[in-house]
């Protein structure tokens, strides 16, 4: 799809369409959809960020919520080389005497009325945060210096930052900092809530299995250890497939995928019944 942009052909990005469902804490789905909310037309929608370890579910909530709006989602994957230009308008060469103006997923959704998930974002640097500050702010724009054109975001935008809680990522610098509001924290679920993730997932596994990877969980977060929903995903996956593909006991396949999934520390919150 393209649009034309004061007089600047766009080649937008497609929307992302995951298989997902959110599965639990309620509260912080309703802290979200709150921030994303618009009281009257005086009114503006908040930018909030999503904080949490890796593999707590901070992308999957942002989908769903979105969903729940019933936009289409844009997802932008942050890193430490994301430039303005990849959170903008990158040029692309068509032919040897023309330029194709690609716009990224962040802009796309801006033009189409969508919502941008910007993932993983301190992970991004100051100078790439800069591009948007005005995008954060009662001007809702972006200005594209390598196609010279300024773009107002569709009233039905709205935007998602999640980000992790680990070494690798920078500090946000304060007027982005104070842009990115409310901060919702993704924590670990609650016993039950966990396991109605595996059963959602995994809905192909065996009682006894998804049982035993709940329990290893909890153990793990009474332990303060970082391991998530996404890793008893993995772990569960594998013991299936190494049980189909060895013959050995549901325990002795979890015990397995523990190892060469999380490593022999894992190991010592499995459960011996």
């Amino acid at each position: 799809m393209t649009v034309n942009i004061e007089g600047i052909e766009l080649h937008l990005a497609h929307p992302d369409e995951l298989a997902v469902t959110w599965v639990g804490q309620e509260e912080a789905m309703r802290q979200l959809m709150a921030a994303w909310m618009v009281l009257e037309d005086r009114d503006m929608p908040m930018n909030p960020r999503l904080l949490g370890k890796p593999g707590v579910g901070k992308t999957t909530m942002a989908y769903a919520g979105a969903k729940r709006l019933g936009r289409d989602v844009y997802i932008l994957q942050a890193t430490v080389d994301t430039r303005p230009e990849d959170l903008l308008i990158t040029p692309v060469i068509e032919s040897a005497s023309k330029l194709k103006y690609v716009a990224s997923p962040l802009v796309s959704a801006m033009i189409r009325g969508g919502v941008s998930i910007l993932d993983e974002g301190n992970r991004m640097s100051e100078k790439s945060w800069a591009s948007l500050a005005p995008l954060l702010d009662n001007r809702r724009y972006v200005e594209s210096i390598v196609a010279g054109i300024k773009i107002k975001a569709h009233p039905n935008f709205r935007l998602v930052a999640t980000m992790n809680e680990d070494s690798s990522t920078f500090d946000l610098p304060e007027y982005i900092h104070s842009r990115l509001q409310p901060q919702i924290l993704i924590d670990f679920p609650e016993r039950e809530e966990e396991l109605a993730i595996l059963r959602e997932n995994l809905p192909f596994s065996n009682e006894d299995i998804l049982q035993y990877v709940t329990d290893f969980l909890q153990q793990a977060h009474a332990a303060d250890e970082s391991y998530t929903v996404r890793d008893g995903l993995n772990v569960a996956r594998y013991a299936l497939k190494l049980r189909h593909e060895t013959g050995e006991p549901d325990r002795a396949s979890l015990r397995s995928a523990i190892l060469l999934v999380l490593g022999e520390e894992a190991l010592r919150y499995s459960i011996r019944r």
